[in-house]
Formats: structure tokens, sequence, C-alpha cells
């Protein structure tokens, strides 16, 4: 049995609190990773508040990288002190697993916001004298802690010499925006897009962008920091929306007709109608923020048919995790997405300070490390 410390939720919107826990017997196709760095995603806060519909108190996270320390007795593909980083969970079994198409498995919902192990009805975390149940296995790990449980499937093994620290958002947040780009919109070389939303999603697909050879990259946002940063890593143009009167209008006068691409990170309705109205004729655009449940968005019908555009829903960038995670380090390790200048390092035991900083906007991506 082994000793955790682990920031925990124990009600709606209220703070983490970090208490010592027990993780028990790991399941034959488990892995317990020693966790030295974990992303904090807007996703984690959403399951804070409630939006979600999540089991409390629950030790959340969902971003981790850490050590490999321990597998189950059916694992295969890793070994111990493998380094690796955390996804999502997936079943494995279902028609759009089978399909190559994970993040959008049968069971997505269950398995990374029930709070439930993926083959056992046991908790995998208890306090010291079993008085409590801890919810946990957020995404198949529940990585604000020091040690996480995760499963086969959901841990994804990096090259060693990587910066195993920061590696962790690369699991969903940044694996989002930059798989939108590259595995949903599939931009030719020389073509335009424009970026709706520049916090952490939105800046990845930036990168992304650039790394595709998009010729004309736009980004839109209204803080202004943060568009001076989408220029830093390859905006050729950006827009203050708070500063604008019409930003269709500014797009169209930027690219004569609008952009062949759009990716909306917001999850605002009326920015994801701007997406759309920004697109010029067959042009295309990936939806990837989540709005609260229940708020829709204006939508001409006739925007979509008479002038052939796309609208695509993404979850977790159209990722494989196997295949892209290691492909993103290698771009970041070619100087050639620089993801790491999104990101601010806490001690594990400032994660409250982190989030405030996150909230107020002046962090992007703060990742919490363990001593």
């Amino acid at each position: 049995m082994q000793e955790i410390q682990a920031a925990v939720v124990l009600e709606r919107e209220g703070d983490f609190e970090i208490n010592k826990y027990n993780i028990n017997e790991l399941q034959p196709r488990e892995v317990l990773v020693e966790i030295k760095g974990v992303g904090i995603c807007h996703t984690d806060l959403t399951a804070r508040d409630q939006s979600y519909d999540v089991p409390l108190p629950m030790i959340l996270g969902h971003e981790g990288s850490g050590i490999v320390k321990e597998i189950g007795n059916e694992v295969k593909n890793l070994e111990k002190g493998d380094h690796v980083v955390l996804t999502y969970g997936s079943c494995g079994t279902c028609r759009t697993c089978n399909e190559g198409t994970p993040q959008y498995c049968e069971q997505f919902y269950p398995l990374n916001f029930g709070g439930k192990r993926f083959e056992s009805d046991e908790p995998a975390i208890s306090t010291e004298d079993n008085s409590d149940e801890i919810h946990s296995h957020f995404f198949q790990q529940s990585s604000f802690a020091n040690y996480a449980v995760a499963t086969e499937r959901n841990v994804i093994k990096v090259n060693k010499e990587a910066p195993l620290e920061i590696l962790g958002p690369l699991g969903c947040g940044i694996q989002t925006g930059a798989g939108s780009v590259i595995n949903s919109l599939h931009p030719h070389v020389g073509s335009s897009i424009a970026i709706f939303g520049t916090g952490s999603v939105g800046l990845s697909a930036v990168m992304a962008a650039k790394a595709c050879g998009c010729d004309q990259i736009i980004a839109v946002d209204v803080n202004e920091s943060r568009l001076e940063l989408a220029k830093e890593l390859g905006a050729t143009h950006t827009i203050n929306s708070q500063q604008t009167e019409n930003v269709v209008d500014k797009v169209q006068e930027i690219i004569e007709g609008g952009v062949e691409y759009a990716v909306e990170t917001s999850g605002i309705p009326a920015v994801f109608s701007q997406s759309l109205k920004a697109l010029r004729l067959k042009g295309k655009v990936a939806v990837v923020g989540a709005p609260p449940m229940g708020e829709t968005a204006d939508m001409d019908v006739n925007e979509i048919l008479v002038k052939g555009k796309q609208i695509v829903g993404v979850v977790e960038g159209d990722s494989i995790p196997s295949v892209f995670i290691p492909r993103l380090i290698q771009l970041y390790t070619d100087g050639k997405y620089p993801f790491d200048k999104l990101i601010t390092k806490f001690d594990f035991s400032e994660i409250n300070e982190a989030i405030d900083q996150m909230e107020d906007g002046k962090v992007i991506k703060p990742v919490l490390t363990f001593k």
C-alpha cells in the first residue's frame, strides 16, 4: 500500500485541500506513476464547480507526467522507470475505439468523469482509517497527487531526454489545440487561419498553424498580453475583440473573403458564430471550446449550405495519444513547437494560488511540480 499526498475537492466551488491517502493494490492492467508535474486545465475547474457532474469529494488533475513505479501483472508495453505522459481514458473495445477514434469512446464520460476505476468497483484511493470515500480516476489518473493510478491505455511512454516536469499538458490542453489544427483541419501550406481565444489551447493551435506552414494566422482575444505572445509564437495578425467594433469585418479586411480555416476555443456561443461567419467560401471551423450545458449559438443554416462551410467538433485534438504526443515532443525538441513558453511552474502546495492566477489571466498554463 502506497501512501500519497493528494489535492482533493470536498465541495462545489471549494478550495483544494492537500491530504494524505493510501493507494490500494493495483488491478492487472493498471500502472502506478510517480507524478513529477501536472498541468491545471479549465476542465479541472469545471469539474470543481460542478458544471460537469462529477462525484465529490474527488481528486482531480488530468495532465500528469512522471515515472512508472509499478505495473499490474498484465501490463505489456510499459516498464518500471519509463518516463510517461498521462492522457484521457478510453475503453478500447467499443465501435469508435475500434475505428481508431478513442477520443469519441462510447464510455468517454463515465471513464473520465465518473470517478471510478476502469475494471473494478473497488476504490483505488482510501483514507487511513477507511472512514470516507474519496473518488479518483478523473480521466483515469487523478494526477493532483504525488502518485497516480492510471491504466496502460492512457499512459504514454516518452523520450527520457524530454523535460519531464512540463510534459503533462501535452496529454490534454496542448494536444487539443495542436490536434485541432494538425489532425482535424489539415491546413495546407500557405493557407489562412483564425484562432479565436488565446489561452493554452488557442496558443497551442497558433503554434501548430505555424508548424503546418499557414501563411496568415490571425489570433483573436481580449487579453493584449496574450495577443502579444501569440505574435511571438507565430500569429501574423492579432485582433483585440474588445477594441474592435466588428471582428468578422476585421478578419475579412485582413484577408479578403475570409479565412480558409478557424479554431474556436473560447466556448462562448457568440464567438462561435463569429468564427463561422469569418470563414471564406467552403471554409472549415474546428469547435474546441465547450460552452456551459444548455447554451446554444445563433447560426444561419444558409451560411453553411449556400457557402459550403463545414463545422467539425473536436475532442482531445482528434489525436491518438501514443502517436501524437511523441510527435509534439519531437517538434519541441526540433525548436518548432515551443510550448514551454505557455508554462509557469508552481510548487504542488501552491495549487490554489496557481488556480487564482490562472483564473485572473496572469498565467496561461500553470504546472504543479513536486519536491
